[in-house]
């Protein structure tokens, strides 16, 4: 009797453009379908598919499979020996890829759902994708909706990046040449951008620069800027995230005007000592070495645009009780103070030539 042929699920390679053209094909796996039926929306199903198609390519690409795949049974998936190797691998996966900022925002819109679920809170969880708000950018991973209203929102900002910097303000230089993502500024931002009423900024324990992991071992909470976090997501561990969403929750529901903000007024004083004491600075130099004049006078009008700036906020809190979300993005970031420094900059050049 002839051996009947199965059909090939690969139907060819495109050579020229690089594509795999998949002929239609069933896939008889319950582990698979219930991932589908039960965790994944209709209209994200293809969208999921190919994504868990990547993972797995990434996956099989690790030398280390090849043996895995020789010593299980063709039930991979089944057993729990394999799924202990399958997280293992998955770890490989996530610190060599360039695919971990993607994979952590699921995750963690993924853990959060869950642990909201399980407390039977109604609140919505999205990801805000490539969607821009406020100051025409994307700050803002996560979109949490507080019994699905528009107007009682937190905002979560995702940063799986040792580059990201804790940023106090009081170590924060405004003047720098290139502006570096920082979780102060993050927050702000988040804050600002998606209008929410608290803003939780989260890292990863093996992905998270000193000064953050100096801050706090677990959570801390930045008056009047938001909350760091800090999870493991390797070990599956998100319970400082449900701690500090709870927290955040709070604020966000019992949030309301008042008419002196002593921690935002702090803030703003830290900024302004900081920039009295660059005076008390400018005036030693003069003293000690007259040959530094040029670099004196920068200083200078450094410092005497950075109090004038200072001022305008600071009148401004005194006048309203507040900052809006906008006025303390704007604050922490300079504006456009950078730009009006380098016209100043080439004067004192030019002149002092």
């Amino acid at each position: 009797m002839a051996k009947k042929e199965t059909a090939s699920i690969i139907g060819n390679l495109d050579q020229q453009n690089k594509r795999i053209k998949v002929n239609a094909f069933e896939l008889d796996n319950e582990i698979v379908f219930e991932y589908f039926d039960k965790k994944v929306p209709a209209d994200e199903r293809d969208k999921s598919f190919l994504r868990a198609l990547y993972i797995g390519v990434l996956a099989m690409m690790e030398d280390r499979l090849s043996s895995f795949l020789d010593k299980t049974s063709s039930d991979l998936g089944m057993e729990l020996e394999s799924l202990k190797k399958i997280f293992d691998m998955k770890q490989e996966v996530f610190f060599k890829t360039a695919v971990k900022g993607m994979i952590a925002e699921n995750d963690i819109a993924e853990a959060l759902k869950a642990y909201l679920e399980s407390r039977n809170i109604k609140d919505e969880v999205s990801l805000s994708g490539t969607e821009k708000a406020q100051g025409d950018n994307k700050t803002g991973d996560i979109i949490c909706k507080i019994d699905s209203s528009d107007n009682k929102t937190i905002a979560i900002e995702c940063k799986f990046n040792k580059n990201v910097k804790l940023g106090d303000i009081k170590g924060y230089e405004v003047f720098n040449k290139t502006k570096q993502d920082t979780a102060w500024g993050q927050l702000i931002e988040a804050d600002y951008n998606r209008e929410s009423k608290c803003s939780i900024i989260v890292f990863d324990k093996a992905l998270a620069d000193s000064s953050i992991i100096n801050l706090t071992d677990n959570m801390a909470y930045i008056p009047q800027v938001g909350f760091v976090v800090i999870i493991d997501s390797q070990a599956g561990n998100y319970t400082n995230l449900a701690i500090a969403y709870m927290l955040a929750r709070d604020i966000a529901i019992h949030s309301k005007q008042v008419d002196y903000d002593k921690d935002l007024l702090a803030i703003i004083i830290t900024r302004i000592v900081k920039d009295v004491t660059e005076i008390q600075k400018i005036k030693t130099m003069v003293e000690t070495n007259i040959s530094n004049n040029k670099n004196i006078l920068k200083m200078l009008e450094k410092s005497m645009m950075m109090v004038q700036f200072n001022e305008k906020y600071l009148l401004k809190f005194l006048k309203d009780g507040t900052l809006t979300k906008e006025d303390l993005f704007k604050f922490y970031t300079g504006e456009d103070m950078g730009e009006k420094y380098k016209l100043i900059e080439k004067e004192i050049e030019e002149n002092y030539a």
